[in-house]
């Protein structure tokens, strides 16, 4: 089927275009006939044209035009036009023109399309996967794609200007502990052994640092087989660093940087000052959270103080089992009926809190169930420690400290959603999150776990915590957060063999474990390693926060569902017999 090449695309005609011969290639968007003559909005990524059929104007391509529905794709020979005055669209950067159609070629037809080709559809997302190339056509997820693919070229541009080298690392590695399960890849030609996909190029990152590549980055892709979320895949994107001879203020510095060229060339804000930063235990004591969401105003308290001698039995047992009691101040809801309370203490048993306690604020007074557990002195410590005021609602939470503070920074964005306090026109809330703990208790295993990784190095004065009291040990480690969400993590590596074994034997990782799973990581160290740290971008978390979007498959072209299926090409799928013997595997029913 013969077509000209396009001259132009179907987003850049204007006035200036006015008389010239043209070719258009594209689909069909919207289609008119209005009293013999007919309207085509012609769409390709770049916009939409509006051109006009006309029988006057050329007969031939007029009766061709009158086999065109939506979605056919066609390529059209014409003439720009100044539209007629009125019938203007200054919604179109196109509106200002039409091209008169000399030459239809209809390229393919189209069936009718299961969904409508535009933006603010009401259709199951399940629907738009199956049909993702539809989907894909969309005006708003060209626009996501787009914007993805100018991050890119931001991140890739920056580093390069700062002497950063990109190194890619391997695809099929060998299965080491990441926190999630590894997808493993069979070996045909060594029966019984297989790869790993990377959850992280972490060991590989951190071997470059060894050969003296002391500047590396990578928009990498990784693989993890966890539950999905609204923010979370089997396979996402990275962009990867690492950095040698540097310390936590280098690693801070390269990547406000970073931000401030996203924030400018993005959002078109300037970051003019340091991005503010936070102790991972004051962001879990003041929000409940160690990614907490600061576009808004709503702290936590905690009451401790307050109720240090109190004889209310509930406070008294969280007090003398070491526990926290932390408090909230809802302004203004302290007409909130009892069954909206009730609504909120389930929200919170849900959570697995114990129960949940209200008091309204009255003229001074707090009206509540539990007041009469309470002394005047309490009562008043209490008004005054929350800066409460008639009117007011205070909701409080009693028990293990982690656990409880976490459940009321469920609450607090619960509240905040309730009193619309994150306003659609919020700027953007961005912070570090510093001082991890390197380890954390399983109560079901009865060993710790890295918080981060087990490559993450302690605090140098607390390394001699690590015999004695591990749970008190800080990392070197800390978190990028903007709108309540984490967008990177990373820290300083440790790079002695011999702190490296201290770590193995805190986390009841065996000398022999050790070597099996990283021998080759601890081998490079004998040959001199510098000192170096690093951090990983969540690059679709990135994309979805800065496209304004709330699920990260909006900003990803082919994303799985949230039970892991590919709607579109029926992914993950049976294998025939003849693939699983070549791979040494047989299938249990």
């Amino acid at each position: 089927m013969k077509f000209n090449r396009r001259t132009h695309t179907c987003g850049e005609f204007r006035e200036s275009n006015i008389g010239e011969h043209v070719v258009l290639n594209g689909w069909v968007a919207i289609r008119r006939d209005l009293g013999g003559v007919i309207f085509i909005e012609m769409r390709d990524r770049y916009g939409i044209t509006q051109v006009v059929f006309e029988p006057s104007f050329n007969s031939d391509a007029h009766e061709h035009a009158k086999k065109l529905r939506n979605e056919f794709v066609i390529s059209i020979e014409g003439k720009v036009r100044k539209r007629p005055e009125g019938t203007e669209n200054p919604s179109l950067p196109t509106g200002q023109i039409d091209v008169m159609v000399e030459k239809l070629v209809i390229l393919n037809n189209a069936d009718t399309p299961p969904f409508a080709i535009e933006d603010n559809i009401d259709v199951h997302e399940d629907v738009r996967l199956k049909y993702r190339y539809l989907d894909l056509r969309r005006n708003e997820m060209q626009k996501s794609l787009l914007l993805r693919h100018q991050m890119y070229q931001l991140a890739r541009k920056y580093f390069d200007s700062i002497n950063f080298v990109e190194i890619e690392t391997p695809i099929l590695m060998k299965s080491t502990p990441e926190g999630a399960r590894d997808f493993l890849v069979p070996s045909r030609l060594h029966k019984g052994k297989f790869y790993a996909l990377p959850q992280s190029p972490q060991t590989y990152k951190q071997i470059l640092m060894v050969a003296g590549f002391d500047r590396y980055f990578q928009i990498v892709r990784c693989f993890r087989d966890e539950d999905l979320r609204a923010d979370r895949q089997y396979e996402f994107t990275q962009i990867d660093v690492e950095m040698s001879f540097v310390d936590v203020e280098d690693i801070f510095e390269m990547v406000e940087g970073l931000m401030k060229v996203f924030f400018k060339e993005i959002l078109g804000l300037e970051i003019t000052s340091t991005i503010p930063r936070l102790s991972f235990d004051e962001a879990m004591e003041k929000y409940g959270s160690d990614k907490p969401d600061l576009r808004f105003e709503l702290p936590m308290v905690t009451l401790n103080q307050v109720f240090d001698k109190s004889e209310f039995k509930v406070f008294k047992d969280s007090h003398d089992k070491g526990g926290i009691i932390t408090g909230l101040l809802a302004k203004g809801c302290g007409d909130y009926t009892r069954n909206q309370l009730d609504v909120l203490t389930d929200f919170v048993k849900k959570l697995g809190a114990g129960g949940l306690i209200w008091m309204r604020v009255k003229d001074g007074e707090l009206d509540a169930p539990v007041a009469k557990f309470m002394s005047d002195e309490e009562k008043k410590n209490l008004i005054i420690a929350m800066g409460a005021k008639p009117g007011d609602l205070l909701l409080i939470l009693t028990g293990n400290k982690l656990k409880t503070l976490a459940i009321m920074g469920a609450l607090r964005l619960e509240m905040a959603k309730r009193m619309n306090l994150i306003s659609p026109d919020a700027k953007p809330a961005i912070l570090w999150v510093t001082d991890f703990p390197l380890f954390e208790w399983d109560e079901e295993t009865k060993r710790f776990y890295a918080m981060h990784h087990p490559f993450t190095s302690p605090r140098i004065e607390d390394i001699p915590l690590m015999d004695t009291n591990p749970e008190k040990v800080k990392a070197r480690a800390y978190d990028l957060v903007l709108n309540g969400n984490e967008i990177a993590g990373g820290s300083i590596r440790i790079h002695s063999s011999e702190l490296q074994a201290k770590m193995f034997r805190v986390l009841g990782i065996g000398e022999e474990e050790a070597k099996e799973k990283f021998g080759f990581l601890m081998n490079a160290f004998k040959y001199g390693a510098p000192p170096h740290g690093g951090i990983a971008f969540g690059f679709d978390r990135l994309a979805m926060l800065f496209a304004g979007k709330s699920s990260i498959r909006d900003v990803i072209a082919f994303p799985k569902t949230s039970s892991g299926i590919s709607l579109m090409d029926d992914s993950p799928s049976h294998v025939d017999e003849a693939q699983l013997n070549e791979l040494h595997i047989k299938v249990r029913n």
